[in-house]
């Protein structure tokens, strides 16, 4: 008898986790895969994943319809480059968890590890997500060490945060990056060349506690170094202007192997066929259009447009509490000379494989997790925005900490103070 109730205990706990199964019906669909876009489409969603999209497709029994019709339907949208869920406000006196004090265990930087530190409860998740973002790739934002360390992709869902650990590695030559290695980049590159020989003279096997180490890197910091060395770990090098980018090719060139991808790129289109020629991606702020800095005095917000053009795969998104601005940003890149659709792949499935999740995400297709946002009209203007957002297959509520003070201090008639209200 105990057996027989554990057993259908087990079953209705089993169907209580399953997604909804939902058919988003009669928008205009752009899947950004080669399916390209379904006018009046119908996606139909079982299990958190997709199981078609396409035209007149029969909607089985017990699937919730969601109305889609004089609506866009897009995949979820991807933060290319954040610190969202380590970092509440930047500023606070209290514990920051994109930042970082440099200690003898990593000086280097690059044992630093985010994966340990997301907080699902961050506020910033909640307040991106209503605006159509599902995945963010999250970093270190200030550690004053030569490696930025290692991110994550994380979902902006409810549960299961953690999509891809140890996804990337973050490295500085910029103003900031020399200033932090030395005071100049004379400095840095021998740093960088350094750590990378110390790596790959460990020929892929990472050394145990036992092992004898001599290295100017810690243990910790060289072992974490070894996937990047080989091309398995993805690294993200923050350079803006053009002489630091051609640094950073030729630094590529030198190691072959590497899995590489420019951040910011503010001077970009100055070298944009030289980017292109060795195949790396960049992920960009388009904004920039002022020389804030010495190492962007060529800003300009053609920039996007003209890497596209050359060929360089574009990714649009570098924030955190302002991340939500990236589809303002895409389309201000648009209408600066980037093509509309590129637009919003640089906000979709480009990202999705630069970070290597396109089997799962950044378009609609059969089989893929069902991250999809639909929209009251162009996601790349201003004035229109998300109306409903599903994230592994489930319609959130589309709220956010913002959205309850607004709706808090609507009414301000009430019997009694509103320190007494419980949002």
């Amino acid at each position: 008898m105990k057996k027989t109730s554990l057993a259908l205990l087990t079953g209705l706990l089993s169907l209580a986790a399953q997604a909804e199964n939902i058919a988003v019906v009669g928008g205009f669909v752009h899947t950004m895969s080669a399916q390209g876009s379904v006018d009046n489409g119908t996606v139909l969603i079982r299990d958190g994943r997709i199981e078609a999209i396409g035209q007149g497709i029969e909607i089985p029994a017990h699937f919730r319809v969601i109305d889609a019709k004089g609506k866009i339907v897009t995949p979820g949208l991807i933060g290319a480059y954040t610190s969202v869920g380590l970092v509440e406000v930047g500023s606070s006196a209290g514990t920051v968890d994109a930042s970082y004090k440099p200690q003898d265990f990593s000086k280097a930087g690059s044992a630093l590890d985010v994966s340990y530190a997301i907080n699902p409860d961050n506020s910033v998740l909640d307040v991106s997500r209503i605006e159509g973002f599902t995945l963010a790739a999250t970093g270190m934002s200030s550690t004053h060490t030569l490696f930025g360390g290692q991110g994550a992709i994380i979902s902006l869902g409810d549960s299961d945060n953690l999509v891809k650990p140890k996804a990337f590695m973050s490295l500085s030559v910029n103003n900031g990056g020399a200033d932090d290695a030395g005071g100049s980049r004379a400095s840095l590159w021998p740093q960088v060349e350094n750590a990378f020989a110390e790596a790959e003279a460990l020929n892929g096997k990472a050394l145990s506690a036992k092992d004898e180490w001599h290295g100017y890197l810690s243990k910790a910091d060289v072992n974490a170094l070894i996937p990047v060395v080989t091309g398995k770990m993805l690294l993200v090098v923050d350079a803006r202007r053009a002489s630091d980018i051609r640094q950073v090719l030729a630094f590529k060139a030198r190691h072959p192997k590497l899995n590489l991808a420019l951040l910011r790129a503010t001077e970009g289109w100055r070298v944009a066929d030289e980017i292109a020629k060795a195949g790396v991606p960049v992920i960009l702020d388009p904004e920039p259009n002022l020389p804030y800095a010495f190492d962007m005095l060529a800003s300009t917000m053609a920039n996007a447009g003209r890497l596209d053009a050359a060929g360089v795969q574009v990714s649009i998104g570098v924030e955190t509490h302002n991340l939500r601005l990236a589809t303002q940003h895409a389309g201000n890149a648009v209408a600066n000379g980037l093509p509309w659709q590129d637009g919003l792949a640089a906000l979709t499935i480009n990202t999705a494989k630069l970070f290597g999740i396109d089997k799962d995400y950044g378009s609609l297709e059969k089989g893929k997790v069902a991250d999809l946002v639909i929209w009251s009209g162009d996601p790349l203007e201003a004035m229109q925005a998300p109306e409903q957002v599903l994230i592994n297959g489930e319609a959130i509520k589309m709220e956010s900490r913002q959205t309850k003070l607004r709706d808090r201090y609507l009414n301000l008639k009430r019997d009694t103070p509103h320190q007494y209200m419980r949002p």
